[in-house]
């Protein structure tokens, strides 16, 4: 079957956090887990996840949800953690006074998280969607001031 003529009913939505104060090593270790995971299951893996990294990322993981489903019609229940990436955002130098008056370095690293959710149209909602937005405003005078 040629790739031209397969059309697939599955889109995509994405969220990114920017300058994540928590080192990207130890974010990965989180965003790790949830790769390939339900939506529903990954915010339970989140919820009770011990690592400080956990509540950032289940906010990502929500405004990923959102986004699915208000800009891209999406249904909620069919979205899964497609795709996560962490790399290394800006690092903040400081210095750590050490003996004889020396001073060592210490890098306080940041992280940028991506993440994609994967998940079926909802045909019901984008077609709500599209009348909505060719349907003209409705104008309502404004009441007197007194």
């Amino acid at each position: 079957m040629p790739a031209q003529n397969f059309v697939s009913m599955n889109f995509e939505a994405t969220a990114q956090l920017n300058s994540l104060r928590i080192s990207p090593r130890k974010v990965r270790l989180v965003t790790d887990v949830i790769k390939g995971l339900p939506v529903e299951r990954a915010r339970q893996e989140l919820k009770f996840s011990a690592k400080d990294a956990a509540r950032p990322v289940l906010k990502l993981l929500e405004s990923a949800v959102a986004n699915a489903v208000h800009n891209h019609h999406l249904k909620p229940e069919t979205l899964v953690v497609k795709h996560t990436a962490v790399n290394g955002g800006s690092i903040l130098y400081r210095w750590m006074p050490r003996a004889m008056g020396r001073a060592t370095p210490l890098r306080k690293r940041t992280a940028h998280v991506s993440m994609v959710l994967s998940g079926e149209v909802d045909e019901k909602a984008k077609a709500v969607a599209a009348a909505g937005a060719d349907a003209p405003a409705e104008k309502t005078p404004a009441g007197k001031a007194e």
